[in-house]
């Protein structure tokens, strides 16, 4: 398997610099992640027992195949790993009795506060959900048990503890305990997902991100907020993304000139829906703590690439394993992306809306090499038009360049 993943890795390398990913810089470093998460997941799923053929193949395939192909290839693989995590903790979790897995058909809403503006909007809601009625029966373990099974049975869990990077705001690690090969998905990014219509609505817009280092965002232009979601909890409920954690203040202070331009021409819409209710999730879930995996220092390299994974909301019965809700509408605005604003571009399409299968748009971590027992590093490819933190050591400065051109 070494030689084989030698192989997949010199791939990797190649291919990347290949002229037909060069088109506008954006697309092509988009093009190029997912090459590499075609790879890398194609060579998990192979297996132990991969022969050469196979990874030959695969490789042909990745320096062929279209963008689209690719994209969908993933995310047969991603959502291959995803439901066999699932069927794992329902093993672990629910009881003998397969009538008590039954998800309720709605939860019940919870009592909405007056909102008197964007940010009390987006906060919305007193306390969590009060009626736990309709949250299905499991083992009553604590997370702790629920993570040591999953490493029993998969080989690898995650833990959080003082981070090895010799900076001062490092703070809390992610550390993968255990063993997970190379394309394994390692973690998953909770939260609350916001599309680009209703950017407004991030607590703290426009400068969302001053006091939330929890944010991050697909090259579609989703975010994903996990401040609220935290560390987890230790049950499965109801979670509506606003009631755990506490949300501060609007600290925006006095707006530049530019700040109400930027409020003026991002605001795509009137604010007429807020969260879109409440879901039954597993807050003890191993897996959902993408939000903790650091950036590397100087002299060390990321082990785990960022992956979009668009979860389909029919899998009902994984449903409670990924740790997102959606804010708003589940039927997305059209936006159309101008530099570094987005603008509503007509209603969709009703017909294509129903042709397609509603999904949560999501993100997980993907190993790029062979893990054992490590904290888990992530590029965090910050853009290099902006003032950066002192702690930032660009891993490769052209990739940052052309994930925010």
């Amino acid at each position: 398997m070494a030689f084989l993943f030698q192989k997949f890795q010199e791939a990797v390398k190649t291919l990347a610099k290949s002229p037909v990913f060069a088109r506008d810089p954006r697309h092509l470093q988009f093009e190029a992640d997912i090459n590499r998460l075609f790879l890398y997941t194609s060579y998990n799923r192979l297996g132990r027992n991969a022969d050469e053929a196979d990874a030959e193949n695969i490789i042909d395939m990745a320096g062929k195949a279209s963008l689209a192909d690719q994209q969908k290839q993933v995310q047969e693989n991603i959502h291959s790993q995803i439901k066999t995590f699932c069927n794992t903790l329902d093993g672990v979790l629910l009881p003998d009795s397969k009538n008590m897995n039954e998800l309720p058909e709605s939860c019940p809403q919870t009592k909405a506060t007056p909102r008197r503006s964007g940010l009390s909007f987006a906060v919305g809601r007193d306390g969590p959900p009060s009626d736990n009625s309709a949250v299905p029966q499991t083992k009553p373990l604590k997370r702790a048990e629920l993570s040591q099974s999953l490493k029993d049975l998969i080989g690898y869990t995650l833990d959080l503890k003082p981070s090895q990077i010799p900076h001062k705001d490092a703070g809390q690690g992610l550390f993968l305990d255990g063993e997970a090969d190379v394309g394994a998905v390692v973690a998953l990014y909770p939260g609350v997902i916001y599309f680009p219509a209703y950017y407004q609505y991030i607590p703290g817009y426009p400068r969302v991100d001053a006091h939330n280092p929890y944010l991050i965002t697909r090259y579609d232009g989703t975010v994903i907020n996990a401040q609220p979601w935290g560390v987890g909890g230790e049950t499965r409920e109801l979670w509506d993304g606003f009631s755990v954690t506490e949300v501060s203040a609007n600290m925006q202070g006095d707006e530049k000139g530019s700040d109400r331009i930027w409020k003026l021409l991002s605001k795509p819409m009137e604010a007429k829906h807020g969260g879109s209710g409440c879901d039954v999730l597993e807050r003890r879930n191993p897996l959902a703590f993408a939000h903790f995996a650091n950036h590397p220092s100087k002299g060390m390299s990321p082990n785990v690439m960022v992956c979009p994974y668009d979860f389909p909301l029919t899998e009902q019965d994984m449903r409670a394993y990924i740790p997102n809700v959606l804010f708003g509408s589940s039927k997305e605005v059209k936006m159309k992306r101008l530099g570094s604003f987005w603008f509503k571009s007509g209603s969709s399409n009703k017909s294509e809306l129903d042709a397609h299968v509603p999904v949560l748009k999501t993100l997980v971590l993907v190993a790029t090499r062979a893990l054992c027992d490590e904290e888990v590093l992530l590029n965090y490819r910050l853009s290099n038009s902006k003032r950066r933190p002192a702690w930032y050591t660009p891993v490769d400065e052209e990739e940052d360049r052309r994930r925010w051109s």
